[in-house]
């Protein structure tokens, strides 16, 4: 896992392989993924954080980063299927290490989180403050967001539940090129869809 005193992205894997608008780049026997102790899928890109919410996006801020905060719980079938089709995705993968730094937390944990007010809670008892439901949630906060004092004030945008690596990747581009200012979700995944059908491309949105 990365460290806060060890934020040096590693180097871009996959080159070789096709956009993700190209077919039969999912493979889920691609590459092994660890499973740690507690149950939970892991990466190597994975922060090893203090679970201080408000420092860790500070931190992410002065190296302007966003920060991710990745929901999953032990034998959650659609953190499996986030772990092995998306993060299988050298674009995505690569996108991730190049904007965001991504702290994992437990819907059902006991550590304990220190939350952007301040409260320190159980991971358990703040999934339930933050209205955290389904598995994987994913939860990007924009860097501009950083010193925000509490969970509404810093959150940009929330994935509630498994997205496609087609909407996956673009929810990242949505916080990280600042368009959730300028429009609705929905108008950034068709603004898109129009350019890739401008350029030929008919995208492949499994």
């Amino acid at each position: 896992m990365l460290t806060r005193r060890n934020l040096f992205l590693s180097a871009a894997a996959g080159a070789a392989a096709g956009p993700l608008w190209a077919a039969g780049t999912n493979d889920p026997a691609a590459a092994p993924v660890e499973l740690g102790d507690d149950g939970l899928h892991k990466q190597p890109w994975f922060l090893d954080s203090f679970l201080e919410l408000g420092d860790d996006l500070q931190m992410a801020a002065e190296s302007g980063r966003n920060l991710m905060v990745l929901w999953e719980q032990n034998g959650c079938p659609y953190c499996r299927e986030l772990h092995h089709v998306n993060f299988q995705r050298p674009e995505i993968v690569d996108y991730i290490e190049a904007h965001y730094d991504v702290i994992q937390l437990d819907m059902f944990g006991a550590r304990e989180v220190l939350d952007f007010d301040g409260q320190a809670l159980e991971e358990r008892r703040l999934a339930e403050k933050w209205f955290v439901n389904f598995t994987p949630t994913t939860i990007l906060f924009h860097r501009d967001n950083a010193g925000a004092g509490s969970l509404r004030a810093a959150e940009t945008f929330r994935l509630p539940g498994y997205l496609k690596p087609f909407h996956y990747l673009s929810a990242l581009e949505y916080v990280e090129t600042g368009d959730f200012r300028n429009q609705p979700f929905q108008r950034h995944l068709q603004d898109k869809f129009e350019r890739l059908r401008e350029q030929g491309i008919d995208p492949d949105v499994w």
